[in-house]
């Protein structure tokens, strides 16, 4: 009973610590990108119809503040279990063999992937995008801000995921700061409203098969396709794949019996 109090207090504490870390580098990461993107004449393609509206990208640092500690609590979870020996994170190189670290980093993000695409397709039905997905989608022209704006129902359908991993498959502990570190860059970099790669490569491989700021603007102004995370195998094999050729730029595509969202400025919005 002590220890399990014990834990439980530590569980609290590293909690509110990935809290402020999950924070300040957000802050810091949408900051810096956001700068360098826009600034001036800005750098890459530009994606957005308008630059990133300073109220809009006011809401998205709120929402994504408030999910730090919902991410924060399942991650704290497993770095406690670790301390104690309980999970399959490993510090030791020579635990597992070297090519597992490669291959570890990729079967994670294979699984994230598949995990995200479907948990996205469900966020995204209309009993459920209301109140679990409808504020990431008030950003039609998002900003780096809103990577992590989420509501917090989506914040805790998609947090557990990597950590209950973490609970069964081995991973190095410096190959799962690798994944993290991507993952923030993907999201970043996708949600800038600029394609900071050059447009013929995204026609050849690797970028052809993986989702860029293209790939998941294209989520943003239409809603109905797009769901990715990583790669586009799953939009492509299921059918959800959108192009820029059909892409409708007046207004977003709202699919049959989806809901409807309101806007920053009060105007109804199809999703």
């Amino acid at each position: 009973m002590i220890a399990c109090v014990l834990m439980l207090m530590d569980v609290i504490v590293t909690t509110a610590a990935l809290s402020l870390i999950i924070g300040v580098r957000y802050l810091v990461v949408g900051v810096v990108t956001h700068g360098l993107l826009w600034s001036g004449a800005g750098r890459g393609r530009r994606l957005n119809r308008q630059a990133p509206d300073r109220r809009r990208m006011r809401r998205e640092i709120v929402a994504s503040l408030i999910a730090c500690p919902i991410y924060a609590l399942p991650a704290a979870l497993v770095l406690e279990l670790w301390k104690r020996g309980g999970t399959a994170v490993y510090s030791d190189v020579g635990a597992w063999p070297l090519w597992w670290l490669p291959a570890s980093f990729v079967v994670y993000l294979l699984a994230h992937d598949a995990f995200y695409y479907w948990v996205h397709r469900g966020l995204h039905h209309p009993r459920v995008f209301r109140w679990a997905h409808a504020e990431h989608h008030r950003s039609h022209d998002p900003s780096a801000f809103a990577s992590f704006a989420f509501d917090p129902a989506e914040a805790a359908a998609t947090a557990w995921f990597l950590p209950a991993l973490a609970m069964v498959v081995p991973i190095h502990w410096g190959v799962a700061l690798a994944l993290l570190t991507l993952m923030t860059a993907t999201a970043v970099l996708n949600h800038a409203g600029r394609e900071v790669w050059p447009q013929g490569w995204l026609r050849r491989a690797p970028l052809k098969w993986l989702i860029t700021a293209t790939h998941h603007d294209l989520h943003h102004k239409r809603f109905n396709g797009n769901y990715g995370l990583y790669f586009r195998f799953w939009d492509t094999s299921r059918l959800t794949e959108l192009s820029a050729a059909t892409e409708r730029r007046d207004r977003p595509h709202r699919p049959e019996g989806s809901p409807e969202i309101s806007l920053d400025d009060g105007s109804p919005s199809a999703v």
